[in-house]
């Protein structure tokens, strides 16, 4: 019987990545033969079909994707259907989300039909085909402004600054909701603070179709001169110097996470865990917009042409993880540090000029 693992959204920036970290790890660590593997589904609305080639070329192995919006039921059941066949369903790992939040507070309605519907899909089809490990992906911005700095999993939501962050309050509570009425199901939801990087090889990055909105994508640009200037939203904050805080994190690390994640259910299968388990994946360490800039500069020797400019909608002030639960049960920690993350956005950048 084959064994599979469905990532919706395999060929965006951290799906591909957790392709990876599964394909090189997962088999080995839990002893899965030739048998496993990755199904995608992903209709590329913000990424591109060449990864999957750049993913065979780092693991040797092809990935399959459907190029299917989830939105829609229906194709989406075809798809089930068709892997079901002889197979043991390791789980799902529902990336697949528009995360811009500027692009969220232009088109909220967009984003609502889109992260909203297809979750639902998916959920019900994972109660249909009996499987029973989900891992959702979250996001710090659930938090919203709040004053209780690090956060743990157990601070409560704040408002929600964006459309994009209600999406994922909503998607949270709908999990919720769902796991009472699928008691052999479980749940765990990975809250991400502020994903960047490349991997380490630089053959697979961020390459979004839509103009980037995130701080670092913007900042590769302007260091490649494929952006005349760029922007820093807001210098007036009560931080250290008046820029926000984010905590940012490597998105090999974050994808380290996933795989650990879904390990942590198939593992504990026949054993009584909590149905749903919550993690804040961040390093603990909070990292002001300026001083991302300056590590940028150290790691490349290239000065960035940036101004100070007027706050944006939708922007929290200041966040940073309690990171310690992920630590404790998933035996996850963050690896990189700022100046690794820097330097690999930048020879991702250099690589796609």
């Amino acid at each position: 019987m084959q064994k599979k693992i469905i990532i919706t959204g395999g060929c965006g920036y951290i799906g591909s990545h957790t392709v990876v970290e599964c394909l090189e790890n997962y088999t080995k660590k839990n002893g899965y033969d030739e048998d496993f593997e990755i199904i995608s589904i992903d209709n590329h609305l913000n990424s591109s079909s060449s990864v999957l080639q750049n993913i065979e070329q780092l693991t040797g192995r092809k990935v399959k994707n459907y190029d299917t919006n989830l939105c829609d039921y229906q194709k989406t059941k075809e798809i089930f259907e068709k892997e079901n066949k002889n197979t043991h369903f390791i789980g799902i790992i529902h990336f697949a989300a528009l995360k811009s939040v500027p692009d969220s507070v232009t088109d909220p309605i967009f984003y609502y039909q889109n992260n909203l519907n297809s979750l639902l899909n998916i959920l019900k089809l994972s109660k249909e085909y009996k499987i029973d490990n989900f891992i959702f992906s979250s996001s710090c911005s659930v938090y919203g402004n709040t004053r209780e700095l690090p956060v743990s999993e157990n601070t409560p939501f704040g408002n929600a600054e964006s459309p994009y962050a209600y999406t994922k309050q909503v998607g949270e509570r709908m999990i919720i909701d769902f796991a009472k009425t699928s008691q052999n199901q479980k749940f765990v939801l990975l809250r991400y603070f502020n994903p960047v990087g490349a991997h380490i090889s630089a053959i697979i990055g961020e390459d979004p179709k839509n103009p980037p909105t995130s701080l670092v994508p913007i900042i590769t640009l302007t260091a490649a001169e494929k952006r005349d200037k760029m922007i820093v939203h807001g210098s007036d904050y009560e931080t250290r110097d008046g820029s926000c805080i984010r905590d940012y994190i490597h998105v090999s690390d974050i994808a380290e996470a996933h795989r650990l994640a879904i390990d942590y259910l198939a593992r504990n299968a026949n054993r009584k865990i909590n149905q749903i388990e919550i993690f804040n994946l961040g390093t603990g360490n909070g990292v002001t917009v300026l001083e991302a800039i300056k590590a940028f500069e150290k790691v490349s020797n290239k000065k960035l042409n940036y101004e100070l400019g007027e706050r944006r909608e939708g922007d929290v002030v200041e966040i940073y993880a309690d990171n310690t639960k992920a630590k404790d049960i998933l035996g996850w920690s963050a690896k990189f540090g700022i100046e690794e993350m820097m330097l690999s956005a930048w020879k991702w950048q250099q690589k796609i000029l």
